[in-house]
């Protein structure tokens, strides 16, 4: 499994930017799921970076945490907002592990009150708590007027394809 503490370490780039674009877009990203039709399925969503690890929850029976739960397969993209991507953009891939341990939800709860002031800490346990176990991931961001696009998968280095 390839945390968000361990991708911070193995690409810092990527991970640079995500942390940027999640933290400048109120924590807004566009979530793919696959839908039972085999078609892909796109939602807003707000994950969450708790306890060194990324994790997807939200509100309890909607489609794309139906389609988490039938297909763990997912990717996340930073919510773009301008179409020259003068912030960058960045993607990661992954399969979710629905977390089922009582103690995780609990102090994910307390956190996320500490956080934002949202309450869910007596509506325990969650539905859905899942860790994002990431396998690749890429980002999009603009130096010096080049296009940098940055690309990891697991197992191999973090890597940058400048287009100009």
């Amino acid at each position: 499994m390839t945390t968000w503490k361990e991708l911070t370490g193995l690409a810092p780039r990527i991970a640079a930017v995500f942390a940027r674009r999640h933290a400048a877009t109120g924590k807004l990203c566009l979530l793919a799921t696959i839908r039972a039709d085999g078609f892909p399925r796109i939602s807003p969503m707000e994950p969450v970076i708790f306890e060194d690890q990324l994790w997807i929850m939200g509100m309890p029976d909607t489609a794309k945490f139906r389609d988490l739960a039938r297909d763990p397969r997912f990717c996340l993209h930073t919510a773009t907002v301008d179409t020259h991507l003068a912030d960058g953009d960045a993607k990661l891939w992954g399969v979710v592990t629905d977390v089922r341990d009582e103690a995780v939800h609990a102090r994910f709860a307390q956190a996320l009150f500490e956080e934002s002031g949202m309450d869910l800490r007596g509506q325990l346990p969650f539905d859905h708590l899942y860790a994002a176990d990431l396998t690749s991931a890429s980002s999009i961001a603009l130096h010096g007027g080049q296009l940098e696009i940055t690309v990891w998968k697991r197992g191999e280095p973090e890597r940058v394809v400048v287009k100009r």
